[in-house]
């Protein structure tokens, strides 16, 4: 509880700046992730969204079935990291709002 009206302003600026910085560290993430093969490497924002992808000439030795598992299984492994990496931003901003 906030005694007066300049600690309650005091507290909602802190709270701003640090969804805000929330929001930095979110944006910020970007994780890339390398098929067992280095055929495929794809690189995926906080949200999970493709940002780059690359192949390697061992594309060619891949039939389409494969370079499909290849391709899909790449980007998957880098947006669950991604998603790994927000979720621990998330869970360490709501621990901190919950301690004040």
């Amino acid at each position: 509880m906030v005694d007066t009206m300049d600690e309650l302003i005091a507290r909602v600026q802190q709270q701003m700046y640090r969804l805000r910085d929330l929001n930095d560290a979110t944006a910020a993430i970007l994780v890339t992730e390398t098929s067992a093969d280095g055929a495929v490497t794809a690189s995926v924002d906080g949200n999970g969204a493709l940002v780059g992808l690359s192949l390697t000439g061992a594309v060619a030795k891949l039939s389409p079935a494969d370079f499909e598992k290849a391709l899909v299984d790449t980007a998957r492994a880098a947006a669950y990291r991604a998603f790994a990496e927000r979720g621990g931003l998330v869970t360490a901003y709501n621990e901190e709002s919950a301690a004040q």
